[in-house]
C-alpha cells in the first residue's frame, strides 16, 4: 500500500500488516526496551518507511511512562520577542529529545486561561514554560497547578519566586539608555511605553529611574500599544513639543514608526530628536537611519529557560531564576543635543 492511495493515516496496526509481525513486535521495535531478531527489526522499518509512520507521542508515553513533551503558553506568536523566545526554547527542547507544543493564549479571562491548560494537559507534558510577557502570561503563570513543573520568561525582575524566570534585566538595560541620553547633552528624555502586564514595566521604571538619579525632568509616559502604527501617532503628539530630544521607545516598532513620523513632518533623527529603540529587531539596522537600540537575546533566554525546566523536570538541582542582561547598540538614531535645541 503506497502513501498516495491512503486515506488515513498509518497506524502500528498498519506497520504489523505490512511486516508481516504482530503488533506487539512493533511496539518493541518502536521502544527498543527488548530485543528483537535483526531480520524482524528491518521488516518494521522498512514497513515504517514505506508506510509514513509516526508514532503518536501521547502512545509512547503511556507505554514507556517517559513524558517527553513540553508546553509553551504565549500571548502571542508574531512578535520578535515572543517568537524569537519560544525559538530558543525548541532549539534546546529538540536537543535534549523533547517535543514542544505551543498554546496561544488569546485573552486573560479565567475561562479562556482554564482551557488553554485543560488542553494542554490533555497530552502527556512534562512540563511548561510560560512567557510572561502580558496579561495572559501572567494570568496563566497563577493558574497553572502546582504539581506541573513550571518556568516562567520575563522581561524584568519577577515580582515573586514562585516558579524559577528566565529574564531580562530590562529595569538596567532602560536606565543606561537614559543615561547615555543624558550624558550627550539632552536635558530629559521622553518614553514611549510598551503595554504593560498589569504592573508597571521594568523598562519604564528604569527610565523613570535614570532621570530622578540625575536630577533631570521626569515627563509623562506616552503610553503605546505594540503595533508600530501606534508608534507613529506617540511621534505626531511628540512633534507638538518644541522641547523633545530623546525619546526613548518600548521597542523597535514603536521606535520605526515615530521616526517615520518625524521625517513625514520634516524632522531629522537625530540632528533634530535622538531615538532609542529596545529589542535589536532584525529590520533595525536597516531602518533609516539604523536605530540605536538595546539588544535582547530571546533565543538565549528560550534555552535557559528549558534548562531550568529540565532541571525541576529531573530533580537534579534546585533550579534558580536566571538574570540576563541586555547590551545597548549604539547605532545613527542618536546624537548629542544641537545647541539651538530649546
Amino acid at each position: 500500500m503506497t502513501i498516495e492511495n491512503r486515506v488515513k493515516p498509518p497506524v502500528i496496526a498498519d506497520v504489523a500488516r505490512a511486516a508481516g509481525v504482530s503488533v506487539p513486535t512493533v511496539s518493541r521495535v518502536l521502544s527498543g526496551t527488548t530485543r528483537v531478531s535483526p531480520e524482524r527489526r528491518e521488516r518494521v522499518l522498512a514497513a515504517i518507511r514505506e508506510l509514513g509512520f509516526r508514532p503518536n507521542a501521547a502512545a509512547r508515553a503511556l507505554s514507556t511512562g517517559t513524558q517527553l513533551m513540553i508546553v509553551v503558553f504565549a500571548g502571542d506568536t508574531t512578535r520578535f520577542g515572543y517568537a524569537s523566545t519560544i525559538q530558543g526554547v525548541e532549539e534546546a527542547a529538540r536537543q535534549a529529545g523533547y517535543m514542544v507544543v505551543i498554546s496561544v493564549v488569546e485573552s486573560d479571562s479565567l475561562s479562556t486561561v482554564e482551557a488553554s491548560i485543560d488542553l494542554a494537559l490533555g497530552q502527556p507534558v512534562a512540563g511548561a514554560v510560560v512567557l510572561e510577557y502580558d496579561p495572559p502570561g501572567v494570568a496563566v503563570l497563577a493558574a497553572v497547578p502546582p504539581w506541573l513543573p513550571t518556568v516562567a520568561v520575563a522581561a524584568g525582575r519577577p515580582a515573586g519566586e514562585a516558579v524559577p524566570h528566565a529574564y531580562m534585566d530590562d529595569h538596567e538595560a532602560a536606565a543606561r539608555a537614559t543615561r547615555f541620553l543624558l550624558d550627550l547633552g539632552h536635558a530629559t528624555v521622553h518614553h514611549v511605553a510598551i503595554p504593560s502586564t498589569g504592573r508597571p514595566s521594568s523598562r519604564m521604571l528604569g527610565w523613570r529611574s535614570a532621570l530622578e538619579a540625575a536630577g533631570a525632568r521626569v515627563p509623562p509616559v506616552i503610553q503605546a500599544d505594540w503595533p508600530p502604527t501606534s508608534g507613529y501617532d506617540a511621534g505626531l503628539h511628540l512633534l507638538a513639543d518644541s522641547s523633545v530630544t530623546a525619546v526613548l521607545c518600548g521597542n523597535d516598532e514603536l521606535a520605526m514608526g515615530l521616526t517615520k513620523a518625524l521625517a513625514d513632518h520634516g524632522r531629522v533623527v537625530p540632528d533634530d530628536i535622538s531615538v532609542i529603540g529596545f529589542d535589536d529587531h532584525p529590520l533595525s539596522q536597516l531602518w533609516t537611519p539604523p536605530l540605536t537600540t538595546v539588544r535582547q537575546d530571546f533565543v538565549a533566554l528560550g534555552h535557559q529557560a528549558f534548562t531550568l525546566l529540565l532541571a525541576s523536570i529531573g530533580h537534579t538541582a534546585s533550579p534558580h531564576s536566571v538574570r540576563m542582561t541586555p547590551d545597548l547598540i549604539v547605532r545613527a538614531s542618536t546624537g548629542p543635543v544641537r545647541r539651538t535645541a530649546s
